[in-house]
């Protein structure tokens, strides 16, 4: 394959400025973005608002649940992700039907909370959950 000198001339600065552009495109994420994570498991879903006990979004806080579904519950599923600036964020991709319900856990530094939703009967739920200090 013969190239032209003017076209490799042309071409040059264009391949060595474009993969600098690319990156200096990138830039920090929007504390405000709500993260989603998808379990791939089924249609239903579940916002979270983290609090603390004043009211107040609580940023980073974990929220943790164990899945059991389907024909004996043997398929199983962990999920974890964390908050927002807003203390938001959100489960997709959860089944519709469990045997007993999901208890999602969310905790951050020494506090923690827990808020229970049958998807069967609210497949799409919205839930604040208010962190408190553990007690010994």
């Amino acid at each position: 394959m013969n190239m032209n000198p003017r076209i490799l001339q042309i071409l040059l600065p264009f391949a060595l400025i474009l993969p600098t552009l690319a990156f200096s495109q990138t830039s920090n994420p929007d504390p405000h973005t709500v993260p989603v994570l998808d379990g791939g498991a089924g249609p239903c879903s579940a916002d979270f608002i983290i609090t603390d006990a004043a009211g107040a979004p609580v940023y980073a806080a974990k929220i943790k649940v164990h899945i059991a579904y389907r024909f004996g519950s043997f398929h199983k599923l962990d999920l974890e992700l964390s908050t927002n600036a807003d203390g938001k964020a959100r489960l997709a991709g959860l089944p519709n039907r469990v045997k007993r319900g999901l208890t999602f856990q969310a905790s951050e530094g020494g506090r923690t909370g827990e808020s229970f939703v049958d998807p069967s009967t609210t497949c799409n739920a919205t839930l604040t959950i208010p962190l408190q200090k553990k007690t010994q």
